[in-house]
C-alpha cells in the first residue's frame, strides 16, 4: 500500500433502508480505485409513492460511469433485496458475477429471464476458495440467515481486512442450511479486521435471537389440532421453513400443495442444489380440489399482503378452484414488514368475514426472524474485533443506533448512508465524497428515474383526476364549434347539480369568446389559457385542480 492508494466504501443502496442493497469497495489512488459490488438488489413499490411501478433497483449512474474500474460482483445470498436487480442492471455493468451455488442458480435464472447469458455467473466454493478481483482477494464465509447458503464476506486489500456481513443470524439449528460456526468466525479474524460492515435490521430487539428449530415443535401442534383445511404463508425463500411447515401437515396425515410460482421455484432450487435433503411429497392443485378439506395442507405465497400472491387472491373469493370456507385455519408463519401492514390487515379481514380462524404471529410462536438481534450483534463485534464498525442494511434510525453501540464499546463507527463514500484506510471512517443516488424504476419494461416525472405525474392523476380539453380551430384562427371536454377520476355532478362537462365545456366558450386575435394564433398561449380556467372551474365545482390535457388542432386551408 502507497501513501497516496486508500479503500474506500460507498454504499448505493441498502443503508438508509431495509431493501435494495449494493455496496461498493474500492482500493486505490483517490478518483482511480479498481471497485467491487456487494449486492445488486431491489425493492419493492408502493401505491402511494410509486403506482404503477414493478420494481425499484438503485440507481446505478455513478457506478456505471466508472464501469472500467468494476473488477467483480458478489453476490451474498439469494434473497430479492440483494439479487433482484441483476438481470436489470448488469447489461449497465458487464463485470463477471460470483456467487455461492444455490444463489448462483438463481443469479443465473435472472440473467437468462433478462435475455442475458447465465455463463456470466460463476459458483464460488465457501472460504477457504478465494476470487482475485484486482486489488482484492475475496472469500465467501458461511452464515445463518433464513435462506441457505448465505454467506458474509472476507475482503482482503493491500489497506487491511475487511468482513462485510451480509444477512445473518447466529443460528447454532437452523433446521436447513449451514450453522452459525463461531470459531470460523474467530479464525478470520484473528489476523485483524480493518472494518466490520454489519446488518443492522434488528438493533432495536434487545433479547436474543431465537434458533429456526425452536418453531417446528409450535407449528406441528397447531397444524396438527386443526379441524378444517389449513392454509399456511411464509416467505417463498425461506426454505426451512417451508420444509418445517410441509412435514407438519404430513404428521397430521394431510396431503400437502404449494401454490405459488415463487414457493415453487426455490424448492425446486433446493432440490436442484442438493441442499434442501427431502422435502415432503407435494400435489397438484388439480388434487387438491377433490380432498375432503381436513386432509388438505397449502403452503401459499403471499406473506406481504401481495395483491397477486395466492393469499390475497384466496381472500378474494377463489384461487385455481381453491376457496377457504368457515371452520378453515389461516396462518400467516412470517413477520409483516414495515410498510406492508395494510395490505396484510385487508387479508385478514376478509378471511375472517368468511369464517376462517386466523393465526399471525403476534406471539412469537410461528416465526423467528433471519436477522441478528442487539445481543448478537454485540456477539459478533466481540468475535471480529474490528477497528471500526460500519453499520448497514437499515434505515436511518437503525444504523444511528447500531453505530451508537459501536461507539459504547469503544470502536470507531459511522453512520454512512446512500451515497457517502468514505475512505476506511485510517483508524476510523472519513466522508470524502458524497456521490448523488438514488432510485430507479421499472415500469413495465422500461427503466426511469425516480426524478423524471413519470411517477409524479402519475400520482398527482390518481390524487386529482384528469381532464382533456380539445378545441378546433379553421383557417382563420376562429374556434370550430364548441370546445369539448373528457373526464376521468371526477365526480358527474358538481355544486351547481348540473353535469361536470356541460359546467367546464360552459365556462371554456366564454373564454374562447374573450380571447384576442394574436391568442388565437398562438397555440403555446392558447393552451395556457385554457388549462387555466379548466382547472378553476373545475375547482369551483367540485374542489379539485385536475391534471389538464389540452389538444387544439388547426385546419390548413
Amino acid at each position: 500500500m502507497t501513501k497516496s492508494d486508500r479503500l474506500i466504501y460507498l454504499p448505493l443502496g441498502g443503508a438508509g433502508e431495509i431493501g435494495m442493497n449494493a455496496y461498493v469497495y474500492g482500493y486505490g489512488k483517490p478518483g482511480k480505485e479498481r471497485l467491487i459490488l456487494v449486492d445488486i438488489g431491489v425493492t419493492f413499490p408502493d401505491m402511494d409513492s410509486s403506482p404503477g411501478v414493478n420494481l425499484i433497483v438503485p440507481d446505478i449512474a455513478w457506478l456505471e460511469t466508472n464501469k472500467k474500474r468494476l473488477d467483480a460482483i458478489f453476490i451474498t445470498h439469494a434473497h430479492e433485496d440483494h439479487v433482484g436487480g441483476l438481470g436489470h442492471l448488469w447489461r449497465r455493468l458487464g463485470a463477471p458475477v460470483y456467487a455461492r451455488a444455490f444463489t448462483a442458480h438463481h443469479a443465473r435464472r435472472k440473467m437468462e429471464d433478462a435475455g442475458q447469458s447465465p455463463d456470466e455467473v460463476t459458483t464460488v466454493s465457501p472460504y477457504p476458495e478465494t476470487v482475485k478481483a484486482g486489488p482484492f482477494t475475496v472469500s465467501f464465509l458461511p452464515i445463518s440467515h433464513s435462506i441457505p447458503e448465505s454467506s458474509g464476506l472476507v475482503i482482503d486489500s493491500p489497506a487491511g481486512r475487511v468482513i462485510h456481513t451480509g444477512d445473518f443470524k447466529l443460528d447454532e439449528t437452523p433446521v436447513l442450511g449451514e450453522p452459525f460456526d463461531e470459531a470460523l468466525w474467530r479464525e478470520v479474524s484473528k489476523g485483524g479486521v480493518k472494518a466490520l460492515v454489519c446488518d443492522s435490521t434488528n438493533v432495536f430487539s434487545e433479547h436474543e435471537g431465537r434458533s429456526e428449530a425452536s418453531v417446528k415443535p409450535e407449528i406441528t401442534k397447531l397444524v396438527a389440532g386443526a379441524k378444517g383445511m389449513v392454509v399456511a404463508t411464509t416467505f417463498a425463500s425461506n426454505i426451512a421453513r417451508l420444509k418445517t411447515l410441509a412435514e407438519a401437515g404430513q404428521a397430521a396425515g394431510r396431503d400437502v400443495c404449494l401454490l405459488g410460482r415463487a414457493m415453487q421455484r426455490m424448492v425446486a432450487a433446493g432440490e436442484a442444489t442438493g441442499i434442501i435433503g427431502k422435502f415432503p411429497a407435494t400435489i397438484p392443485v388439480e388434487e387438491a380440489r377433490d380432498l375432503p378439506r381436513n386432509k388438505l395442507m397449502l403452503i401459499v405465497t403471499g406473506s406481504q399482503g401481495e395483491r397477486r400472491a395466492a393469499s390475497a387472491q384466496l381472500s378474494r373469493g377463489k384461487y385455481l378452484g381453491m376457496t377457504m370456507k368457515d371452520g378453515d385455519m389461516f396462518l400467516f408463519s412470517s413477520k409483516t414488514i414495515p410498510g406492508n401492514e395494510r395490505g396484510v390487515i385487508r387479508i385478514m379481514n376478509a378471511y375472517s368475514e368468511m369464517g376462517v380462524d386466523i393465526v399471525d404471529d403476534s406471539a412469537g410462536r410461528y416465526h423467528v426472524s433471519g436477522h441478528a438481534n442487539r445481543p448478537d450483534l454485540l456477539r459478533m463485534h466481540d468475535i471480529v474485533n474490528p477497528e471500526m464498525v460500519i453499520p448497514m442494511h437499515g434505515e436511518h434510525r437503525h444504523l444511528r443506533q447500531h453505530t451508537r453501540l459501536a461507539i459504547e464499546k469503544g470502536r470507531a463507527g459511522a453512520l454512512l448512508v446512500n451515497g457517502m463514500m468514505a475512505d476506511i484506510s485510517g483508524p476510523a471512517p472519513d466522508v470524502v465524497e458524497y456521490i448523488e443516488t438514488g432510485r430507479t424504476y421499472l415500469d413495465g419494461s422500461v427503466q426511469i428515474g425516480a426524478m423524471d416525472g413519470i411517477v409524479r405525474d402519475r400520482i398527482r392523476m390518481a390524487l386529482n383526476g384528469h381532464v382533456t380539453a380539445t378545441v378546433i380551430m379553421d383557417e382563420d384562427d376562429e374556434p370550430l364549434g364548441d370546445a369539448w371536454v373528457e373526464v376521468m377520476g371526477l365526480a358527474e355532478l358538481g355544486k351547481s347539480n348540473a353535469p361536470l362537462v356541460e359546467v367546464v365545456e360552459g365556462d371554456l366558450g366564454q373564454i374562447l369568446m374573450r380571447m384576442n386575435d394574436k391568442t388565437l394564433r398562438d397555440d403555446d398561449k392558447m393552451e395556457e389559457a385554457i388549462r387555466r380556467e379548466v382547472r378553476r372551474s373545475v375547482m369551483d365545482e367540485i374542489g379539485k385542480k385536475p391534471e389538464v390535457t389540452v389538444v387544439i388542432s388547426r385546419l390548413i386551408g
